[in-house]
């Protein structure tokens, strides 16, 4: 394993470095159920489910109220999703645009 690349004094960063580059490595939504299966608990992949749920509702102008009923994914974590749609750094974005080109 070639984690020396990343090495240096922010081993949090060089992890969350190499984990991005794994996750670079899917190749197929199979390969993802199995890269994800293995690497998250199913409540945390439950919770991902979840997030990106909320943000197709959001994105098609549902009020938090509305998404929440629909989806019983609690106000908290849609304002949180929202927060990033808005002030994160674009990933949500991106592989939603990236999506909806290929419907």
């Amino acid at each position: 394993m070639k984690l020396h690349r990343f090495q240096g004094k922010n081993t949090k960063t060089a992890a969350e470095q190499h984990l991005y580059q794994a996750l670079a490595e899917v190749r197929s939504a199979t390969e993802a159920q199995a890269f994800l299966q293995d690497l998250c608990t199913p409540a945390e992949l439950q919770a991902m489910a979840d997030r990106w749920q909320v943000v197709a509702l959001l994105k098609a102008g549902k009020p938090y109220r509305k998404i929440y009923e629909e989806t019983n994914v609690s106000v908290t974590t849609i304002g949180r999703v929202a927060r990033s749609l808005l002030l994160g750094d674009g990933g949500y974005h991106l592989i939603y645009e990236r999506m909806e080109k290929k419907k």
